[in-house]
């Protein structure tokens, strides 16, 4: 009587944290429970089949935003072949609002919030032959001393060839009403000792990269310097064989104690993310995130001069009250900071967080289909929204990808939003797509663009050349910047993300 845990990852590369979960803690039917990682594009038919060829006898799911449609559809399939078997869905993207889904109701059982006890005790009265009659059920949330770690069910293939997740804590104290966190109140952390007690069985095992979810690492100095330690210990162990680890921080906690502890971690081992999402006081204010913007705006500096970390910040557009204006000049303040990377997101609806309750006020129009991206607003229209969202999506291949280091300083110059985006508007009507676009032949319109706008022709293409040399798809750049500059290192470099 196998119970099958399963979902659809975003890529093969990401390993389901919460699937390992649930089979840890499902007690005295842990031996009959099964994970199965499919992920997102597998034609729905062959999901199915690959499902009921291990004849389950409950199947669990994994609901998130980005799964949601192709799990509703996976649903009707399995339901339609077996209509016996009973499906439970859990995870953020059925947690709320689940009454009006209709994923939910083609489901027999949904599970809201946490699923360690409440998983294991509703599949035993399924196979017990008691199943309960309501559907919808409230997961019960366990002290985390009574959680088993799932650390060992990461398998070899995971730890040599995937992305390991892992948890210091859980929850949130603050209540940005952008992020389902801000429903938690508070924030719980795992004891300290027994976490890394795990961190060491995985790094015996092989593992070098790992990637924190917690929502706000650096709450707590003690913890927070406790585990860099740890990983700074192995980093200097073997320099040879670097760890690579990374943490999401809220910017404006960094005491001089956690400054010490990141200092001297090598180049290449440690990567921040650092959530800024609007420098807009009025907009802080209205959608209750608490930030000092001068403090942010100093720890970012300090990182940036001080230490090696790699630094990815992120920028939302389309925040309630947010004008093109005063993202612009959020945008322009990141950028005189000079992170390596700024993710530009552009706001979407998570169901059950509290930033609907804006919508009249500030005229806030959502995609109806997941991942819920907002369309417009009271201060940006339609169209300048879609100018924003080809903003992103250009400054991700330009700017953040890294292959553009020498050039991209020449691209924004003295007004990096108002010359990027006219670079982005440029690119879109050039070519009528913000995908599948060469790298080659990216290249050549940065380098056309750039020449329209007066810079000199033979020095844009030498910077170009020296971004791209050694490149082998780019022998041509290559050609100018060694001619030009023979003993120059390459310098581009490369995108931290590729570490993970």
């Amino acid at each position: 009587m196998t119970i099958l845990l399963t979902t659809l990852n975003a890529r093969y590369a990401h390993c389901s944290l919460g699937l390992r979960y649930l089979h840890a803690n499902m007690g005295k039917h842990r031996e009959r429970t099964r994970i199965m990682e499919l992920v997102i594009g597998i034609n729905p038919a062959i999901a199915a089949e690959r499902i009921l060829a291990e004849q389950p006898s409950i199947i669990c799911m994994g609901v998130y935003i980005w799964n949601a449609e192709e799990t509703a559809r996976l649903v009707s399939l399995l339901k339609a072949i077996s209509p016996t078997t009973p499906i439970l869905l859990g995870g953020p993207e059925i947690s709320h609002e689940a009454g009006s889904q209709p994923l939910a109701k083609m489901a027999d059982y949904v599970i809201s919030g946490w699923g360690e006890a409440t998983v294991p005790e509703l599949c035993d009265h399924i196979l017990n032959g008691t199943p309960p009659e309501e559907k919808f059920h409230k997961g019960k949330q366990l002290d985390l001393n009574d959680i088993v770690m799932p650390y060992d069910l990461y398998t070899d293939e995971d730890i040599a060839n995937r992305t390991l997740y892992v948890e210091a804590s859980r929850g949130c104290p603050f209540r940005c009403e952008f992020c389902l966190s801000s429903l938690d109140k508070t924030a719980w952390a795992f004891d300290t000792d027994r976490f890394l007690a795990e961190m060491e069985k995985l790094y015996v095992r092989g593992a070098r990269s790992f990637k924190f979810v917690d929502r706000t690492f650096n709450l707590n100095t003690k913890k927070c310097r406790q585990i860099l330690q740890f990983f700074l210990d192995k980093i200097h162990a073997d320099p040879s064989d670097p760890v690579f680890v990374h943490f999401e921080v809220v910017p404006d906690h960094l005491s001089d104690a956690l400054k010490e502890a990141i200092q001297p971690f090598p180049a290449g081992t440690l990567q921040l993310e650092v959530g800024v999402q609007t420098f807009n006081p009025e907009v802080q204010d209205r959608i209750s995130r608490k930030q000092d913007n001068n403090k942010s705006e100093a720890n970012i500096r300090w990182l940036r001069n001080h230490s090696q970390a790699h630094l990815h910040t992120d920028l939302i557009a389309g925040l309630p009250g947010e004008t093109l204006e005063s993202f612009a000049a959020g945008f322009d303040r990141l950028v005189a900071l000079a992170p390596h990377e700024i993710q530009v997101g552009i706001l979407k609806r998570l169901r059950g967080t509290p930033i609907l309750r804006h919508t009249e006020a500030f005229g806030l129009a959502f995609d109806p289909a997941p991942p819920y991206t907002i369309l417009a607003t009271a201060d940006i229209d339609f169209f300048t929204m879609q100018r924003l969202v080809r903003f992103a999506r250009f400054w991700d291949l330009v700017a953040n990808s890294g292959r553009f280091a020498r050039t991209l300083p020449m691209i924004l110059a003295d007004s990096p939003f108002t010359r990027f985006m006219d670079l982005s508007d440029w690119l879109y009507k050039t070519g009528r797509t913000t995908h599948a676009i060469a790298l080659d032949r990216l290249a050549s319109l940065v380098t056309e663009w750039l020449v329209l706008k007066g810079a000199d022709a033979d020095q844009v293409r030498i910077t170009i050349g020296q971004d791209y040399a050694g490149k082998t798809h780019m022998k041509r750049h290559k050609e100018t910047a060694n001619a030009t500059l023979p003993n120059e290192p390459r310098q581009a470099h490369v995108r931290q993300s590729r570490h993970i």
